[in-house]
C-alpha cells in the first residue's frame, strides 16, 4: 500500500522554539499548576518534534546521544539529580547495503550482528527458501508471514532464517511482510551468536522483481558494506530524593533503529510530561526516571539498569515503565494507507493484580489500554518482562506495535500531541491512584 506525502521535518527555528517551549521549570509553580502537566497537547507536540528532530535513535549513534542530553537538560533544570549508566552496544553504520538481480536494485536493513561483505558484496542464484532443497553457494529469499514484526527472537522469524543458513545458502535476505509494505527492523540478542553468513532485510513492497528471479534461481548479489563494531551508549537516570523510605520508578527507552517518531517519540513524551508532573507534586516517595539506550538488542540498557543501577525491588513502591507505539496514529486501510486522527488500538497496557482495580478507571476510555490485563511474564511486553522477573511486586507497564513500528516511515505523520495528550494524563492519573490509594484487602 502507498502512504500519503509525509510532513517536512521541523525547521531549525521550529525545534529552537520547541526547545524554549520544554523547560521542565521555567514556568512558575502557579503557572505550572494551570498548565495542567500532561495534558498540553501543544507541549508534548513540541516534546515529540524536539525528538524527531534528532534523526536516527541507533543506540549510541549521535541520535541517541542527542537526544539523552537534552533530555538530561530538561530534567536538571527542573531539580533531578541525572547521572548516566555507561555500557557498550554492538553498532552497523551502513554505506550500502542491497540486493541487485537482472536490472532490479533494492536497498535493504542489514542484520547488524551479522558479517559485511565489503564492497564486492556476496553473489550467487538467488533462490525461494520455501521451495526446499539444498541452497549451498546460493541467496536464500526467506519470506515471512504477514505480522506486525518486532524482533528476530520471534521464533516465526528466527527459525526460517536459520533453516536456510543450515541448508547452505551464502546469505540470506527476509521479506517482512506486514501492514505497510515497509522493510521492518529486527531486535536481536547481543546474548546469541548472530548469524555466520551476510543476512539483511528487504520491503515487501519491493520484493516482486526478486521473488521472481529466485523462482528461476537467476544470479544475484547481496552488498552489506558497512563500518562495524562496538561503541559507547548510556542509560540517563534522573532523580528526586525526598528521603522518603520508597521510590517511583518510572522507565522508557530512548533508542531504535530509525526516528523512531511514534514508537519512542510517543513513549518520551509521556515520560517527560510525568517528570514535569511530579517536579511539582510530592507523592510521599523519591522519584526515580530511568531512559534506556540499547533497546534494540532486547532491551540491553534495561538489563543494566535492572542489574547495577535500580533501586531494590523491597525499596520502590511502584515501578512503571511506558514503552512502544504509547500514542500512535491509525491508518484507514482502503486501497492505501490514509491516516486517521484516532491512535492506533495495538496498544496494551498491564498492571499487578494489587494495584490493577485503581489503574483500570484512569485508563478507562483510552482504545487499546482501557483493556488492563494483570502483568504476568506471559502478558508483559518489552522490558516490563524483566522487571517482573527481577522481582519488582507493584508495576504497570505498556506497550505496543503500531502500523510503521521499526520502519524508516515512522515519522511525525505517525503521531502528535494530541494523540499522546489522554494516554499521559491517564498515566498520571493511574500513578496518583496506586500511590494515594490504601491498599485492598
Amino acid at each position: 500500500m502507498q502512504r500519503p506525502p509525509e510532513p517536512s521535518h521541523p525547521s531549525r527555528r521550529t525545534l529552537v522554539a520547541a526547545s524554549g517551549a520544554l523547560g521542565l521549570a521555567a514556568a512558575a509553580p502557579a503557572a505550572r499548576a494551570a498548565a495542567q502537566p500532561g495534558e498540553d497537547a501543544a507541549w508534548l507536540q513540541a516534546v515529540l518534534e524536539r525528538f524527531a528532530g534528532f534523526g536516527g535513535k541507533a543506540s549510541g549513534g549521535p541520535g541517541d546521544e542527542a537526544s539523552g542530553a537534552w533530555l538530561e537538560d530538561e530534567l536538571r533544570g527542573a531539580g533531578y539529580a541525572c547521572r548516566r549508566q555507561a555500557f557498550e552496544v554492538p553498532f552497523l553504520d551502513p554505506r550500502r547495503v542491497t540486493l541487485a538481480a537482472d536490472d532490479s536494485r533494492a536497498d535493504l536493513i542489514a542484520h547488524v550482528l551479522g558479517p559485511v561483505t565489503g564492497a564486492a558484496g556476496v553473489s550467487g542464484p538467488l533462490r525461494l527458501a520455501a521451495a526446499g532443497g539444498d541452497l549451498s553457494g546460493a541467496i536464500a529469499l526467506v519470506t515471512l508471514p504477514h505480522k506486525r514484526w518486532v524482533t528476530l527472537v520471534d521464533p516465526m522469524a528466527a527459525q526460517p532464517l536459520e533453516e536456510a543458513l543450515r541448508r547452505g545458502a551464502a546469505a540470506a535476505v527476509l521479506v517482512t511482510t506486514g501492514p505497510t509494505g515497509e522493510a521492518i527492523a529486527l531486535n536481536v540478542s547481543p546474548h546469541r551468536p548472530g548469524p555466520a553468513r551476510p543476512v539483511a532485510i528487504l520491503a515487501p513492497k519491493d520484493a516482486a522483481p526478486f521473488l521472481a528471479a529466485a523462482a528461476e534461481g537467476r544470479p544475484a548479489t547481496l552488498t552489506v558494506d558497512a563500518d562495524v563494531g562496538r561503541r559507547p551508549a548510556w542509560n540517563l537516570i534522573a532523580r528526586l530524593d525526598r528521603q522518603a523510605p520508597k521510590t517511583l520508578v518510572i522507565s522508557t527507552p530512548r533508542s531504535g533503529w530509525f526516528g523512531c517518531a511514534a514508537e519512542r517519540g510517543s513513549g518520551l513524551a509521556v515520560w517527560l510530561s510525568l517528570a514535569r508532573w511530579l517536579a511539582g507534586a510530592d507523592p510521599g516517595v523519591n522519584v526515580e526516571l530511568v531512559c534506556t539506550s540499547g533497546h534494540e538488542f532486547e532491551y540491553l540498557g534495561g538489563e543494566h539498569y535492572l542489574e547495577h543501577a535500580a533501586p531494590r525491588p523491597e525499596a520502590t513502591a511502584l515501578w512503571v515503565h511506558v514503552g512502544a507505539s504509547t500514542a500512535a496514529r491509525d491508518w484507514h486501510e482502503f486501497g492505501r494507507l490514509r491516516p486517521l486522527p484516532s491512535a492506533d488500538p495495538q496498544r496494551v497496557l498491564t498492571a499487578t493484580r494489587d494495584v490493577i482495580d485503581r489503574v483500570r478507571p484512569a485508563f478507562a476510555g483510552v482504545t487499546g489500554l482501557e483493556a488492563v490485563l494483570e502483568a504476568t511474564a506471559a502478558t508483559a511486553g518489552g522490558e516490563m518482562t524483566n522487571v517482573l522477573k527481577a522481582g519488582y511486586a507493584t508495576a504497570i507497564g505498556q506497550y505496543g506495535v503500531h502500523r510503521y513500528f521499526h520502519t524508516r516511515a515512522d515519522d511525525l505523520g505517525c503521531t502528535s500531541g494530541e494523540l499522546v495528550r489522554p494516554v499521559a494524563a491517564a498515566f498520571r492519573a493511574g500513578i496518583n491512584a496506586c500511590l494515594t490509594e490504601a491498599p485492598r484487602a
